[in-house]
C-alpha cells in the first residue's frame, strides 16, 4: 500500500492527473456523508466541475483522462459503463479498478493531499445540492468548453474531447464571487 500512495503523489506532481474512478468513488463517499444520493448523470457532472477548479485553482488537471461532450455534458467514457446500470437511480457502489500488482479488482482508492481534498470536499459541496438536470444546464453554458467541444463547427473532433486549456480558459474568466470557496 506505502508504494500505491507513493506512486499516487508521484503522479500529481508530474501533473498527469488521478484515474477518474478514484475521483468518483470520492465524491460518491463525501455525498453519502452529506446525506446526499448521486445518480449516474449528477456523478459525472460533479466529478467534471472538480477536474475544472482544479485546473484553475492548482494549474494541474485532477483527472488524467480527457472528458468527452455527450448529450447531457461531460462524460468520462469509463466511468458511465461501471456506474450506467443504475440509471436514473442512486448510485450503491463504487468503481473498481485492477489492481496491477495482484490483477484482481478492487474499489479504486483516492490518496490525495490533505489540502487538495479540503478544496474539492468544498466543490463537492457546492455542487451536490443541484439537481441533475441544473448540473446538466451548468455545464451547457454557451461558449463553455462542453458547447466548444459539441459544436465545433465541422472540425474533426474525434471522441469530442473537452481539452483541459478550453476548461482553464473558461473557469478562469468567472468572476470570483461565483466561484467555489
Amino acid at each position: 500500500m506505502h508504494f500505491e500512495a507513493f506512486e499516487h503523489n508521484m503522479n500529481m506532481r508530474d501533473g498527469s492527473g488521478y484515474d477518474g474512478r478514484e475521483v468518483a468513488n470520492f465524491v460518491l463517499d463525501e455525498c453519502d456523508a452529506l446525506g446526499r444520493r448521486l445518480t449516474h448523470i449528477s456523478l459525472q457532472k460533479i466529478v467534471y466541475f472538480c477536474h475544472a477548479w482544479h485546473l484553475v485553482e492548482f494549474n494541474n488537471p485532477l483527472v488524467k483522462h480527457a472528458f468527452e461532450a455527450w448529450e447531457y455534458g461531460p462524460v468520462l467514457p469509463y466511468l458511465y459503463s461501471e456506474f450506467k446500470g443504475f440509471g436514473s437511480s442512486p448510485i450503491t457502489t463504487r468503481a473498481k479498478k485492477m489492481n496491477r500488482f495482484s490483477g484482481e479488482k478492487e474499489e479504486a482508492q483516492f490518496v490525495i493531499p490533505s489540502e487538495d481534498k479540503e478544496f474539492l470536499k468544498k466543490v463537492i459541496c457546492f455542487y451536490a445540492r443541484l439537481s441533475p438536470s441544473q448540473l446538466v444546464e451548468l455545464s451547457h453554458c454557451e461558449d463553455g468548453p462542453w458547447a466548444r467541444a459539441w459544436n465545433h463547427k465541422g472540425k474533426i473532433n474525434p471522441g469530442m474531447k473537452i481539452d483541459n486549456a478550453n476548461i482553464v480558459g473558461y473557469y478562469s474568466t468567472i468572476p470570483r464571487a461565483a466561484k467555489v470557496q
